[in-house]
């Protein structure tokens, strides 16, 4: 005879308590629904937070595409012309000009030639600079990616503690349940058995009946 199998399934359902946790930065909740964790608004943190997801893109093209035209470097490039141009007509008139003329050395085209030369240096170092004013602006830009992507990951590492805080506070203050749910065993071969002594005892009574007789 064959025999029938035994199954019994244990299930633990586990309660969240509600549970809100929070810091000066961020807050989180937690309930039997899930956890809802956020920065706090006028944080730091939150406004970093909402400027690099404002702001990232146009960041991020002025690094691949660096500009003269900004401010800054139109600001920097101004100072650097003025000073150029000062200086250069200065150290021209100081040194060259007017020592030769002095000594009545210098013909008007000479002089021409030397504020040609003037030009020209003027206009090497100007290039130069902008050149190293391109390169400067797309190293600050970097830095300054690379600054407020750190500090958009500390935000986020706030706010993932503090939910992981939240989740364990709510598990301990909340509750679990364990319900089992299964058939019951029966053996086809034990109740064959058992029938077959009780049978085997009835014979008996009968024979032993029969003998007084």
């Amino acid at each position: 005879m064959g025999k029938k199998s035994s199954q019994t399934t244990t299930t633990t359902n586990r309660y969240y308590g509600n549970t809100t946790t929070s810091n000066p930065y961020a807050s989180a909740t937690t309930n039997n629904s899930g956890t809802v964790s956020n920065l706090k608004e006028g944080t730091a943190l939150n406004s970093i937070y909402n400027y690099v997801n404002n702001n990232i893109d146009s960041l991020l093209d002025e690094y691949l595409n660096p500009s003269l035209n900004s401010t800054t470097n139109q600001a920097k490039l101004n100072a650097f012309k003025t000073n150029l141009n000062s200086e250069a007509a200065k150290s021209l008139e100081n040194n060259i000009i007017n020592p030769l003329s002095n000594r009545n050395m210098v013909r008007s085209s000479q002089a021409t030639d030397l504020y040609k030369n003037l030009s020209k240096n003027t206009t090497d170092s100007l290039s130069a600079y902008m050149n190293e004013l391109l390169a400067e602006s797309q190293n600050n830009t970097a830095a300054v990616m690379n600054n407020l992507l750190n500090a958009y990951m500390q935000g986020y590492g706030v706010v993932a503690d503090t939910q992981n805080q939240s989740l364990q506070t709510s598990a301990g203050n909340g509750s679990s349940t364990t319900v089992g749910t299964g058939n019951q065993s029966s053996s086809l071969l034990n109740n064959s058995s058992a029938m077959a002594s009780i049978f085997s005892k009835i014979i008996q009574l009968f024979a032993s009946r029969g003998s007084s007789m």
